[in-house]
């Protein structure tokens, strides 16, 4: 089963839960921040399309 391990997003307003959240400035730090987190937690980055991108564990 897939979970959701990490948020990364521009506005706090928008998300909340049980991930730890990662706020941004910019798009460019954003996509920076996520694509990071990516790698150290083995996950897979899906871009929401409305300044969020979730890191899920597949596994």
């Amino acid at each position: 089963m897939a979970k959701i391990v990490a948020i990364v997003a521009l506005k706090f307003e928008a998300v909340s839960g049980g991930a730890p959240i990662f706020i941004e400035e910019n798009v460019s730090k954003l996509e920076e921040t996520a694509f990071l987190l990516e790698k150290i937690l083995d996950a897979s980055a899906h871009d929401l399309k409305n300044g969020t991108i979730i890191l899920v564990n597949h596994k």
